[in-house]
């Protein structure tokens, strides 16, 4: 299968820095404070894996499963030389064929769901709940949804349609609005603990939702 991040994935870093000035960064570890050593995460599609590695470098067991070799080559190099309690497990499959229920304490989304149909993303996030444990939590962090008055809405949403035409070229996303993934997960039957926002351009751009299987 075609690797679909051949071509943007080794921009993924600087393309995420210069769009959010590392506030995507932030977001992807803000429920970091929650791990404990040798607790049982998974990532569900590395990225450039930066909150991977904080994980592992928390003593925490992470597996990580990405469909893009790319993807995990970078995750790799980011990794090479640094020593953790538990080396980082690596996946290299579809998420839907990871069939490991009821494992996880956490199971983490960062940037993952926004890359699909909404129907896709659904049922992805559905696999995902299935994965966390008894009491486990499901952490997304992505773009948040437009709010404030009209004016901060409109760039809202021209902020995120940019970064989903960019993905839409480079690697055949699915063009979509900005998802109400708390909804989602209370649909399936999480409940929502915390969201934390972080901002950038005078707004709330991201924010990171902890949701926990009951």
């Amino acid at each position: 299968m075609k690797d679909k991040y051949s071509i943007i994935g080794p921009l993924y870093d600087f393309l995420a820095m210069l769009y959010s000035a590392n506030q995507i960064d932030h977001c992807k570890t803000a429920m970091h404070d929650r791990i404990k050593p040798d607790n049982r995460i998974l990532f569900a599609g590395v990225g450039h894996g930066f909150d991977a590695i904080k994980a592992a470098e928390r003593g925490a067991k992470v597996t990580v499963v990405d469909l893009s070799e790319t993807m995990l080559k970078r995750l790799n190099g980011k990794a090479e030389g640094k020593e953790f309690k538990h080396p980082i497990r690596q996946i290299n499959d579809n998420i839907l064929n990871f069939d490991e229920y009821d494992t996880y304490d956490f199971v983490f989304a960062n940037f993952f769901l926004n890359v699909f149909s909404k129907g896709k993303m659904v049922e992805i996030l559905d696999h995902l709940t299935k994965l966390a444990k008894r009491k486990g939590f499901v952490v997304v962090g992505d773009f948040s949804l437009p709010n404030g008055n009209v004016v901060a809405r409109f760039f809202q949403v021209i902020y995120w349609r940019i970064a989903d035409l960019i993905f839409w070229v480079a690697a055949q996303n699915a063009l979509h609005p900005v998802y109400d993934y708390a909804s989602h997960m209370k649909q399936l039957g999480l409940k929502v603990k915390t969201i934390k926002y972080y901002r950038f351009l005078f707004d709330d751009r991201y924010y990171s939702i902890l949701g926990q299987k009951k």
